[in-house]
């Protein structure tokens, strides 16, 4: 039986980078958005035994190094079946974009595997392979708005942001996640050699990782204004002041922008077209704009595209829509 699920991509709204911890990994805090954009898959268990992965795009690794392949295995042991998995990957999403498609993949092929074998996981048991194959795997369990911290993968579901209008703006920047920690690093002990100690920047790194979850939640909340969050455009208008206003920032920003002035030229861009708030997502390339209605981000996306810039205009996903979209 074959099996079509969509593969959905995420953006962050702010992303913190804390000290490298003694397992290597460094302390994050971030909180995920899901939105429309998205990868197609087939799924199919046939008889025989292994694994084929097989891709439109030819940047899409075929072998044990994708997270497809690594979850699949993961999967069939933990559902104690046994066939020969074939995953066909329609790419729509970049390669290495920032947007999450690889664990978002992933995740597809784990739901695909259930539904194709009429046999599923208890949730904390589907978490925890998803943390074993990746950071971002979890959050693709939940979807919507959710808080990500430790490494990425221990997500926390959060009150709904409302659905945004949002424009995707992917150069052809290729950027590699443990280059850009590399990089991070590298600035970090810069910095800590001119303070004659690593405590202080550890110290100032946690407080704010405190600070932005807490500035976030508390939009969430409507403490931010003073003003009970309201629904609706009124709603996503004041998101977008507040989340200036708190300064809700990626980290990366600082590592990859000086390396790629190009996507810091995107990001003016977005703003010079009207998008109440952009930022880089993940480690880049992708950055994305958040706009105050359709007709807004369509016009930029237009704009954008004109200057040579590919973008796309799409919207957010709450967990209810992320859900529905990915059963249909």
């Amino acid at each position: 039986m074959t099996v079509a699920v969509r593969s959905f991509a995420k953006i962050n709204l702010g992303l913190e980078i804390g000290p490298r911890r003694p397992d290597g990994f460094h302390g994050l805090r971030t909180v995920y958005q899901t939105i429309a954009l998205h990868d197609r898959l087939r799924v199919e268990v046939a008889r025989g035994i292994g694994i084929e992965i097989r891709s439109n795009d030819p940047r899409v690794p075929c072998d044990e190094s994708n997270t497809c392949w690594r979850m699949a295995e993961r999967a069939m042991k933990a559902l104690k079946a046994r066939g020969r998995v074939v995953i066909h990957i329609e790419k729509s999403l970049p390669v290495q974009g920032g947007l999450g498609g690889a664990s978002s993949n992933a995740v597809a092929t784990l739901l695909a595997l259930e539904r194709g074998l009429a046999k599923q996981l208890p949730s904390a048991e589907r978490l925890r392979l998803a943390a074993e194959v990746g950071s971002d795997l979890p959050l693709f369990l939940v979807g919507g708005t959710v808080l990500g911290v430790g490494r990425g993968e221990q997500v926390y579901p959060l009150e709904d942001l409302p659905s945004l209008d949002c424009v995707i703006v992917t150069p052809e920047v290729g950027i590699s996640t443990p280059q850009a920690f590399a990089e991070w690093d590298r600035r970090q002990e810069a910095g800590g050699r001119m303070q004659e100690t690593g405590k202080l920047t550890a110290a100032a790194a946690s407080d704010k990782l405190v600070g932005s979850s807490h500035a976030v939640c508390a939009w969430l909340s409507g403490s931010s204004t003073g003003v009970p969050a309201q629904r609706g455009g009124d709603r996503a208008e004041a998101l977008l002041l507040d989340l200036v206003h708190a300064g809700i920032e990626n980290d990366f920003e600082s590592v990859v922008f000086p390396l790629h002035p190009e996507l810091r030229r995107v990001k003016r861009a977005l703003a010079g077209a009207g998008a109440g708030y952009a930022s880089l997502s993940g480690s880049g390339s992708t950055v994305y704009g958040l706009f105050r209605s359709r007709e807004l981000a369509q016009k930029a996306a237009l704009r954008l595209g004109a200057e040579g810039m590919p973008a796309v205009a799409t919207k957010t996903l709450t967990r209810r829509e992320y859900w529905k979209r990915l059963r249909d």
